[in-house]
């Protein structure tokens, strides 16, 4: 199944379901805000596939582009494969 993630409008991230679930699942227990990440908790298991940053408060999307900047591609690095780390790389582009 093929996720999205609306990164900022304009900017689209595209990827397998699995690709999409491992990125909201890096971001749920570093989000400071409880409601958000519990919304990515139910987007993650009832397999929503999509994910609207510019629709969450200016102070979480923030807060994701921070967290997407930052440890998440040496985290990937360690857990994931060469071609999706690629893919991430992409993602974290789009937040600039």
């Amino acid at each position: 199944m093929a996720a999205l993630i609306m990164v900022r409008p304009g900017r689209d991230w595209q990827s397998s379901g699995g690709l999409f679930d491992w990125t909201l699942e890096y971001l749920i227990p570093r989000l400071s805000d409880e409601a958000t990440a519990e919304w990515m908790r139910t987007v993650v298991e009832e397999n929503l596939g999509s994910l609207w940053i510019p629709d969450l408060p200016s102070k979480t999307q923030t807060e994701i582009y921070a967290l997407l900047r930052e440890d998440f591609l040496r985290t990937a690095e360690k857990e994931l494969s060469p071609a999706a780390v690629v893919e991430l790389e992409q993602l974290i582009a789009l937040t600039y």
